[in-house]
């Protein structure tokens, strides 16, 4: 195992008791666990959490450990203060057989030509010029800022890809922190309940929407509504709407697709 695995594995074990449903520990007990397994002092211990928190799966050990049908995630619960919290699912991906529904690509050539790829830049890109957010929620929307990070109140710091804001044609105010993804990576509820909380705090009159945005293709992107539930003895992440959009020339949309899409108004 690596340091951090070996770490993080002396906390959970060192602090869990059969049958709990939630381990809390603190920064103070990874410099312990560190100097008990004897290895150099770590100058940044909050990135051990941080880790296994976005980057890096737990230790098979710990894994192991969680009931059936659920996984242990950590969440951040103050300022050097974390839980192991138990999630069903702890992370999710867009589903495979969805209907592409094929837009007339808004993305300028000279974009196409110097940000290519799949990568979470380009898809934020490619996102903002052909509004799909506002295509996706029925909203008008309006980014405000993309890479935020900042420090929530008994959460720790975070990290947000792009948030919108969004009005209704009612008047109702939205705020959608939007996650984005590359091909073949999976949608963390540990992220989508930061997003949720920093709205909450941030933005305490307007609706919070969180959403995954993911490339399938250079051209085909998935964008996701979650939402998160907690019974008190576990979270569950679920999905509340679901759309797979091609970006596409406008001579490739048939006069027959545009039919059927105006039938399903």
């Amino acid at each position: 195992m690596s340091k951090y695995e070996e770490i993080i594995e002396h906390v959970f074990f060192n602090n869990y008791k059969k049958g709990a449903t939630r381990v809390s520990f603190n920064r103070e007990e990874l410099a312990k666990a560190s100097d008990s397994l004897k290895f150099e002092k770590i100058k940044n211990l909050g990135d051990i959490p941080y880790s296994f928190r976005f980057r890096k799966e737990l230790p098979e050990s710990i894994i192991k450990a969680a009931p059936k049908n659920s996984e242990w995630i950590i969440v951040g619960s103050g300022v050097g203060l974390y839980e192991f919290r138990l999630a069903s699912p702890a992370k999710i991906s867009p589903t495979n057989n969805r209907q592409k529904i094929k837009i007339p690509d808004a993305t300028p050539e000279i974009v196409k030509k110097y940000a290519p790829g799949t990568d979470e830049q380009a898809l934020l890109t490619k996102v903002r010029y052909n509004r799909l957010v506002d295509l996706f929620s029925g909203l008008t929307c309006y980014s405000i800022q993309n890479h935020l990070r900042t420090t929530v109140e008994n959460v720790g710091q975070i990290e947000i890809d792009e948030i919108y804001l969004g009005v209704s044609k009612k008047g109702a105010h939205y705020v959608i922190p939007c996650q984005a993804k590359s091909p073949g990576d999976r949608f963390g509820i540990v992220q989508v309940m930061q997003d949720i909380e920093f709205c909450r705090q941030r933005y305490p009159n307007a609706l919070c929407k969180p959403m995954a945005l993911q490339f399938l293709s250079e051209n085909d992107v998935a964008i996701l509504e979650l939402a998160v539930e907690d019974n008190g003895k576990m979270f569950t992440l679920s999905v509340v709407d679901e759309r797979h959009y091609q970006l596409t020339g406008k001579d490739e949309i048939s006069e027959q697709e545009i039919t059927a899409y105006c039938q399903q108004e």
